[in-house]
């Protein structure tokens, strides 16, 4: 099985501290850059998997970059530099404890919640006689709380503005741009024959200005379906062909795994890995219309050490 990154351990330039997240490794340089590892590692249901999936760091931050890249004429971002395939360094902006989650369509999380009989959803009230993957009529937003550990929480735009967790100018500028981001994002999938299911985002504020920050539009953050057969397959209430993590979460549910307390996760076998890391190929090669090419495996920590310290010589002048 190819190498994989699962954890780091950097000493760069001018470094201040780093953060070691779910998936992403964070350093901060001179409190004022971000370098952001995509690592290896998988989580699901808040909890880190045991194994990494090979390509996977380099896949989720390839997709990423071709998004802020595609998306940076309608919402500033943070990016400055892709300097290694698993590596993006950009500005460091103070970020906003809140997740902006928008959905296109009823299905994930919220279908199991509607499912159980529930008719609101961050404040947002649902339809009754809606049917698990139907289109909304528009898109909805649904904010989470951003948990530094343990599980993100559901939230309405009221209670984030009444809490003083972000203000009501800052916020309804975040809702401006999630809903600009999905609409782009959308037409974007179209065009490759996939519909943008349902995404999130982060947002940050520096010089006073609100900035999208962190990953877009990846298989971690967002869900897929194919767009064809989408139709045929909703109206018979079958599973719709997709491509995003949700297959990794009901594996683990199959396998009677859902991150609560006393369940084991189920083991990880090579094989399995593999499966997984050709599901994350195949969508990045499907958004983003190129051929996947994997970097070298052989040193990946001397490699990005490498790319990273040639950046930050470039960059901090």
């Amino acid at each position: 099985m190819s190498k994989t990154l699962t954890r780091t351990d950097f000493n760069f330039p001018g470094q201040k501290s780093v953060y070691h997240g779910k998936v992403r490794d964070v350093y901060d340089i001179n409190d004022d850059l971000l370098v952001m590892i995509a690592t290896d590692r998988i989580s699901a249901f808040d909890v880190i998997l045991p194994k990494g999936i090979p390509f996977k760091g380099q896949v989720l931050n390839q997709i990423a970059a071709t998004f802020l890249d595609a998306t940076a004429d309608i919402v500033p971002n943070w990016k400055l530099a892709t300097p290694d395939p698993m590596v993006t360094v950009g500005l460091k902006c103070e970020g906003f404890r809140v997740e902006m989650i928008i959905r296109g369509y009823l299905t994930g999380s919220a279908w199991r919640e509607y499912a159980a009989g529930c008719r609101e959803l961050c404040g947002v009230k649902l339809p009754d006689g809606m049917r698990e993957n139907e289109k909304f009529p528009e898109p909805i937003i649904t904010p989470t709380t951003k948990a530094d550990a343990g599980h993100d929480e559901n939230i309405s735009k009221e209670e984030i503005i009444a809490q003083g967790i972000v203000s009501k100018e800052d916020y309804e500028q975040m809702e401006r741009y999630t809903r600009a981001l999905f609409e782009r994002g959308s037409q974007m999938a179209a065009e490759k024959g996939l519909i943008l299911v349902d995404t999130k985002y982060e947002f940050g504020k520096r010089d006073g200005k609100v900035i999208l920050i962190d990953e877009i539009h990846t298989p971690d953050s967002s869900r897929y379906f194919y767009s064809e057969g989408y139709q045929e397959r909703f109206e018979k209430g079958e599973p719709q062909k997709q491509l995003s993590k949700e297959f990794v979460r009901q594996w683990l549910i199959d396998h009677d795994f859902m991150g609560k307390a006393g369940q084991t996760v189920p083991e990880m076998t090579d094989e399995y890995c593999q499966s997984v890391s050709a599901r994350y190929i195949e969508l990045y090669e499907h958004i983003v219309g190129k051929k996947f090419v994997p970097a070298e495996d052989g040193d990946i920590v001397s490699r990005i050490e490498r790319n990273v310290n040639a950046c930050l010589q470039e960059i901090v002048k």
